[in-house]
């Protein structure tokens, strides 16, 4: 079992930055790719970004040379640095670890329903 706690978020002006930071439970952290996701209202959740085993990376494209996802081993932590924040980017974030295979491709670490463990989930809002 995996437990995942989130901090950060909260309410920004638009062009200001933001860090969330997702803490995991579990002595293999280092084993498992880490996403992001968010979710505005009234929408399907969606995809930000993940960071696989070996570090590598991959954004979706609204986001891509904005936000930054990184982790820290040592903490068994996963950051999500949020910069030139723009109105449309007002969701709840939520983060994601797959404990399976590292044999997946990037596309399928895409999808929500490819992961096992979700973080609760924090607003992030901001403003014109």
């Amino acid at each position: 079992q995996v437990q995942l706690v989130q901090s950060g978020g909260g309410l920004v002006q638009g062009g200001g930055s933001l860090r969330l930071s997702c803490a995991a439970s579990g002595r293999t952290f280092s084993n498992y790719a880490m996403g992001w996701f968010r979710q505005a209202p009234g929408k399907e959740r969606e995809f930000v970004a993940v960071i696989r085993v070996g570090g590598s990376t991959y954004y979706t494209d609204s986001v891509a040379g904005r936000f930054i996802i990184s982790r820290d081993n040592a903490k068994n932590t996963v950051y999500l640095q949020m910069n030139s924040l723009k109105p449309e980017d007002t969701a709840v974030y939520y983060c994601a670890a797959y404990t399976a295979t590292p044999v997946i491709t990037t596309q399928r670490l895409t999808q929500p329903a490819t992961y096992d463990y979700w973080g609760q989930g924090t607003q992030v809002t901001v403003s014109s």
